[in-house]
């Protein structure tokens, strides 16, 4: 970048008033093709939704299709055929934060750890993350999930980080959960707390900065940010194709110019999600449902 665009990044983004459509795309394009250092996996086909069965052959595929363009990849569970991603992974080349995904019920999450664990013993993990969102839904209690944390540090390489992703603030609320993780692993969206696309970049520096904090000097990775490009507004934020692609733009030069890793929300659209987002939850990828790149 030069140092005018560095200011401009600082001050809340590319100065996108004298880029044409065009020129947009290309920039798009630039950094894409340059690289990311992550983007969270999206395995379901259209008509799939989380405990339905998915296959070696789509991971294969889509895997693939994303190879050239991130370091890491992000994986959200480690049954139904999700166990299969870090391998898969690894195979091409591919760095992984594997994360077990524990809710309400006692078998899944049993399911879930144990073989979050043997993946992680097989050499199969990068960054072992434990539970999403948790803490958030209020799916298990504070004590359940720091239980869950110390028997997979205990079970696993001492050279493997276990952290826990969660919303950016609940590592201030939540001073033991953040004592116990080796990386603080932060979903920042500046889209789901109403915030203009204008100044979405500032909000997620702030949200990032807090997490900063809170982490006490640990590592600490955006395992979730993104912005959709289709479905209805949530309070000030707006989806629109613009939006969702100058928010890309601004999140990739951020991470570039500041060394921020962040893991890029998300690779392909999964038509179910809904059910959990409404209409607006089914347009977060940069590749479309079909696999065909959005931008």
């Amino acid at each position: 970048m030069s140092v005018r665009e560095k200011k401009i990044m600082a001050l809340g983004g590319i100065e996108f008033a004298n880029k044409t459509e065009i020129g947009i795309k290309n920039l798009f394009r630039r950094l894409l093709n340059n690289g990311m250092h992550g983007l969270c996996f999206s395995p379901y086909l259209d008509g799939q939704e989380p405990q339905s069965l998915i296959t070696e052959e789509q991971i294969q595929r889509r895997i693939k299709i994303i190879k050239p363009y991130t370091a890491w990849i992000r994986s959200f569970s480690c049954t139904d055929g999700n166990e299969a991603i870090p391998a898969i992974a690894h195979q091409h080349g591919i760095k992984t934060l594997v994360g077990a995904w524990l809710g309400d019920d006692p078998e899944i999450n049993r399911r879930e750890i144990d073989n979050l664990i043997q993946l992680a013993n097989d050499g199969f993990v990068d960054i072992a993350a434990v539970g999403n969102e948790v803490m958030y839904r209020g799916d298990l209690t504070e004590n359940e999930l720091l239980d869950f944390i110390h028997e997979v540090k205990a079970a696993i390489p001492a050279d493997i980080p276990v952290g826990y992703v969660d919303a950016y603030y609940e590592f201030t609320d939540r001073p033991k959960i953040t004592e116990a993780c080796d990386v603080i692993l932060a979903n920042c969206y500046p889209f789901w707390e109403g915030c203009p696309h204008d100044y979405s970049l500032l909000y997620m520096k702030e949200m990032y900065n807090q997490a900063v904090k809170a982490a006490n000097g640990k590592k600490v990775i955006i395992s979730e940010t993104g912005w959709p490009n289709l479905g209805s507004p949530f309070e000030g934020s707006q989806p629109s194709y613009e939006n969702a692609i100058k928010y890309f733009i601004n999140t990739q030069l951020w991470s570039k110019e500041d060394d921020i890793e962040i893991f890029y929300f998300s690779s392909f659209d999964e038509p179910w999600k809904v059910g959990s987002e409404g209409d607006v939850g089914a347009f977060w990828g940069l590749w479309d449902k079909h696999e065909d790149l959005k931008y």
